[in-house]
């Protein structure tokens, strides 16, 4: 067996024994597997190759952060609750339209913060007790609100797996915005519509609002919005300046909104507010920390080039069916797009590195809802009150299905598909 297949089997080991067995944060169980395969690949505790590791992802982990404060300042305000309160109010003759928009709605959080879970835990938290008021049974609302962090994750304009993918071949994250929108945006329609006719025919508005936090647009005005025009005008705006013009970053564009939106609501405490975001965020920013230090362990040691070569050999026929199997097996978005997702772009250079990295980041997502991990699946259930999460992944089955499918049929179709975006 090669050294570097074995080196690839003992960190993997480590991780899987980490998480599984000792109940180790999946950051901390990535760091040991990194310690591990150093170890076995005969480099002793190289200090230097696992501090740049930590910092691999900082980009990644200061948009993380400040975007989580961003998102907490934006729903203590009110503002969150205002927008699906008046969504319900003004659609609710209107079941399609108002589906596709609470999918939006949902989604929102993980298009800003590249986190699926701050979907769960803000905008799906929101609507999840008006969506059960509509018709849907709990268990649907679990899957439908997961499978809308996802795509909420991979929406532009912040998509973490594909930062980690292109971060491992050089690529700078540009260019990403319409291929992103083109797999996501369709998905999150079709699967609103999927539950919509499934489980929605009237809906009563009164006992739906009633079970809403009220909105306080009378009492603040617009200003309410104020944080997140100007948050979405700058990423916009710092994208079509003319050449002089400064990019502020966007880190630091959260905060200037986190900062403004400390006035235009309801009173927030900043302390609490930024603590209560840190702490929910830590557990991704240790996944970074640790995927980093992995990414730095498998370039040192070879593993990764050998995986790209042996990528490189699989057959067509066993190529597509191992990307849509083995990259959500991983259990993670950012386990797969670092360890299988790296490799695999090799195999596609030439076609549409943007769009084949784009559909890879989706099936990479995927992963946040698998067993035995089933991260947003355990979130959607504690919300919702149910006890056996794995109920929410078998009820998000065919939207699952469905965009697996579109992305291996994206990726055998990349260089059209980026003509036609073009």
């Amino acid at each position: 067996m090669p050294i570097e297949l074995i080196i690839l089997f003992s960190m993997l080991i480590v991780f899987a024994g980490g998480v599984f067995w000792l109940k180790l944060p999946s950051g901390v169980a990535m760091a040991a597997a990194s310690f591990i395969g150093a170890l076995v690949g005969g480099h002793g505790i190289p200090v230097r190759h696992l501090i740049e590791g930590t910092f691999g992802y900082l980009d990644a982990v200061l948009i993380i952060s400040t975007a989580m404060i961003f998102m907490k300042v934006v729903e203590a305000t009110g503002a969150l609750g205002t927008i699906s309160y008046g969504m319900i109010k003004s659609l609710y003759r209107s079941p399609s339209l108002l589906m596709i928009l609470v999918a939006f709605f949902v989604m929102f959080p993980g298009m800003l913060t590249g986190l699926s879970s701050a979907c769960i835990l803000t905008t799906g938290a929101l609507v999840a007790p008006a969506l059960i008021g509509m018709g849907m049974p709990a268990v649907s609302v679990g899957a439908f609100i997961a499978v809308m962090a996802v795509l909420g994750m991979i929406a532009p304009p912040i998509n973490i797996p594909v930062m980690i993918i292109g971060g491992g071949v050089d690529m700078p994250y540009v260019g990403f915005e319409k291929p992103l929108i083109f797999l996501t945006f369709p998905l999150a329609i079709v699967t609103a519509l999927y539950y919509r006719f499934r489980f929605i025919k009237k809906i009563d508005v009164n006992e739906v609002l009633g079970k809403l936090p009220q909105s306080v647009y009378d009492k603040h005005g617009i200003k309410l919005f104020i944080p997140i025009f100007i948050v979405v005008g700058l990423m916009i705006g710092v994208r079509f300046a003319p050449d002089g013009i400064p990019d502020f970053g966007i880190p630091l564009i959260f905060m200037i909104g986190a900062v403004v939106g400390l006035k235009t609501g309801e009173k927030v405490d900043a302390v609490k507010v930024s603590r209560s975001a840190i702490r929910e965020s830590l557990p991704v920013l240790g996944i970074l920390v640790g995927v980093g230090m992995f990414v730095q362990v498998m370039t040192l040691t070879g593993v990764r080039g050998y995986l790209a070569l042996s990528a490189l050999q699989l057959p067509p026929e066993l190529l597509y069916p191992g990307i849509a199997l083995i990259m959500p097996a991983m259990g993670s978005a950012y386990a797969a797009s670092s360890v299988i997702g790296v490799p695999i772009l090799f195999v596609f250079l030439g076609r549409n590195e943007i769009v084949v990295t784009s559909a890879l980041s989706l099936i990479a997502g995927l992963g946040d809802l698998m067993p035995p991990p089933s991260l947003l699946c355990v979130f959607a259930a504690q919300i919702l009150g149910i006890k056996n999460h794995f109920t929410i992944l078998r009820a998000a089955v065919i939207p699952i299905i469905i965009a697996l499918l579109f992305s291996i049929l994206t990726i055998v179709y990349a260089a059209d598909i980026g003509s036609f975006l073009q």
